[in-house]
């Protein structure tokens, strides 16, 4: 018997990119297994790939969870790590906690009696380091929650999480809430004993609501004039993904290279830290 068929191989793009762009969570912290059955990538059994729970130097859990998704336009896959330590989160100073409420928001305060009036009215504990930032991801993603109804509650067990169990946030992947995330793609630049190293990254501390992204295409937001205009307003005044903007590019923001405009290929030409090309003060700049 002759013949010629059979199925077709699923090609993947792997080249770099930055920008922004519209995701979908298809995996959670996946097993060896699931990388290639959800993610078409070959784990060997003793990869560290899925080794999520670990320990820090002051000898608290840590876990790590790898929230992967789909660009909806080319199929393309990307990853965004947030890391969780079994540990109160304090200031430097240890003056101030950090408290989040039973939809993820979080606030500071030196005692709890001091919180604000807003926040205080929902129930409210201590936040542990890198809970922050996977809430402020959670509430983009599981959006068709309604977050000023008294009866929403959005919270995570920590003791499970801490145990490396993610049920809970796996049983959300198609659920009921969840919908598309607007995420920014960034390259990562290393310099390791000379020599220059690059890697795929998602910024993990900001997320947008995808009907957002729109807006990227009509104003260029890495430009000085129109982040002076959003410096100037009142923060009440900001939309969402103005308060986006100001938080990447910020003092404390993003420190990949990145560009604030639609998803591209990554053209390491463009990137300072990674050429030999001097730098400029260019206006226009995108990073």
């Amino acid at each position: 018997m002759s013949g010629i068929g059979g199925s077709k191989r699923e090609e993947v793009d792997y080249s770099k990119k930055v920008g922004l762009f519209e995701g979908k969570v298809i995996a959670i912290n996946p097993t060896v297994e699931q990388y290639k059955e959800l993610l078409n990538i070959e784990v060997k059994e003793d990869s560290k790939a899925a080794d999520y729970l670990g320990e820090s130097k002051e000898g608290n859990t840590t876990l790590r969870v790898d929230v992967w998704l789909q660009e909806l336009k080319t199929g393309g896959r990307f990853k965004t790590s947030f890391f969780l330590e079994d540990k109160i989160k304090s200031n430097k100073e240890a003056t101030k906690n950090q408290y989040i409420n039973e939809i993820g928001v979080c606030s500071w305060a030196e005692d709890k009696n001091d919180l604000p009036e807003w926040f205080a009215k929902r129930d409210f504990r201590k936040a542990n380091v890198g809970e922050e930032e996977l809430y402020n991801f959670l509430r983009i993603w599981l959006g068709k929650l309604d977050y000023r109804s008294e009866s929403t509650v959005l919270q995570v067990d920590w003791k499970k999480l801490m145990k490396g169990n993610v049920k809970d946030l796996k049983d959300q992947i198609d659920g009921e809430y969840a919908v598309n995330v607007g995420c920014l793609a960034t390259i990562v630049t290393r310099d390791r004993e000379g020599k220059i190293e690059e890697y795929q990254n998602i910024y993990n501390k900001a997320f947008l609501s995808a009907y957002t992204l729109k807006n990227f295409n009509l104003i260029d937001y890495g430009s000085e004039e129109v982040l002076d205009k959003l410096n100037a307003k009142k923060t009440a005044d900001l939309k969402p993904h103005e308060r986006f903007v100001l938080q990447v590019t910020g003092d404390y923001g993003c420190k990949d290279f990145y560009v604030l405009k639609p998803l591209k290929d990554y053209n390491p030409e463009e990137n300072i830290a990674a050429s030999d090309a001097p730098m400029t003060n260019d206006k226009n700049s995108d990073y």
